[in-house]
């Protein structure tokens, strides 16, 4: 399959990340960083509230009606060497049992949403908390109604890879995962099924790009 965009260290793909993964050799990546859809809703969530608190309306889209297929984290786990996903609670019957749990702690209590969000990962060791605050989350330009806070995926890269490797994210989005990278220098590749966050994803990846040149 084509690009749908690419600088120097990765690609973007335009597809369903399935097709996509088919098509990779096993443990070709060192790392899937990514945080599927949890079939919660959120994008109904963000039509209904007209993109309000920092969401953008992109309509009835759809995409969080359901979780993905297993076979889904089947192929993630053939082409990747260890993997980090977000909202690993969602998917504990895919997963197996592991020590290695991240926890974003959002700095509030007694509060409407979640004190924090957590990954499940395939590494070995210590579980690892991220104190980001939902005020400084909220400072990044929303894209996407799940969009990671660049600072949570950047932490995930420094403290789980180094530079040079390659990342994988099957679930895109907006492109964080893609942006932490280029900042970092690790090599990535993107999947998106939707063509409107695509096409925001590329816009913000190269910006990025075209930054880093600079320096």
């Amino acid at each position: 399959m084509k690009p749908y965009f690419e600088t120097k260290l990765g690609k973007l793909y335009c597809g369903d990340c399935l097709e996509v993964m088919k098509d990779m050799s096993d443990k070709s990546v060192d790392l899937v960083l990514t945080d599927p859809p949890y079939g919660i809703g959120a994008d109904e969530a963000a039509a209904k509230n007209e993109g309000k608190w920092g969401w953008k309306d992109y309509g009835m889209t759809k995409w969080d009606k359901e979780r993905p297929k297993k076979e889904y984290f089947e192929e993630i786990f053939r082409v990747s060497k260890n993997q980090i996903i977000w909202g690993g609670n969602y998917f504990t019957d895919y997963l197996y049992p592991s020590m290695g749990w991240l926890f974003w702690n959002k700095g509030q209590r007694n509060f409407s949403l979640a004190d924090g969000e957590l990954a499940w990962t395939s590494f070995d060791k210590a579980l690892r908390a991220f104190d980001y605050s939902r005020a400084l989350a909220m400072k990044d330009v929303k894209r996407h109604p799940t969009q990671k806070a660049m600072a949570l995926m950047k932490w995930c890269l420094a403290l789980r890879s180094v530079e040079g490797e390659e990342i994988i994210d099957p679930y895109i989005g907006s492109g964080t995962t893609a942006v932490a990278c280029e900042r970092l220098g690790r090599k990535w590749i993107g999947i998106e099924i939707s063509e409107k966050y695509c096409e925001i994803a590329a816009r913000r990846i190269d910006s990025e790009a075209k930054q880093g040149k600079l320096f």
